[in-house]
């Protein structure tokens, strides 16, 4: 359904685009999932520089002047960039990221708790 809401809301030359890009995908029958539709078209209408900044700038992401609220915030809308850290395989790995960009002094307080459930944590 996301698929079908995302092609209809394009307009002008993205909807030329995604008409080429279903003909494309659909190929055989071929269900497009909405991965698929959200990496295609970032590919084209979002450069792999900008993309890469996008990364480098998650990685680089610590806490500094920010409230813990809106560094979780700003956490959150980074992370979709760095594509390791959005499969629930890596919650781990999330967690420990989002704690290690933390204040020293708020990193000690919950280290000890050792929650690996990325939305427990930052609640």
């Amino acid at each position: 359904h996301k698929v079908l809401l995302g092609g209809y809301v394009l307009h002008d030359e993205a909807d030329h685009w995604w008409g080429n890009a279903q003909q494309r995908l659909e190929v055989g029958g071929a269900f497009i999932s909405w991965a698929h539709f959200k990496r295609e078209f970032l590919t084209k209408y979002f450069p792999a520089d900008e993309r890469n900044r996008k990364v480098i700038e998650f990685m680089e992401l610590k806490q500094g002047g920010m409230s813990v609220s809106e560094y979780a915030a700003k956490f959150k809308d980074l992370c979709r960039f760095a594509p390791h850290y959005n499969t629930m395989e890596a919650e781990e790995d999330k967690c420990v990221k989002f704690e290690n960009g933390l204040k020293p002094d708020i990193k000690q307080l919950i280290g000890f708790s050792e929650i690996r459930n990325f939305p427990t944590l930052v609640n």
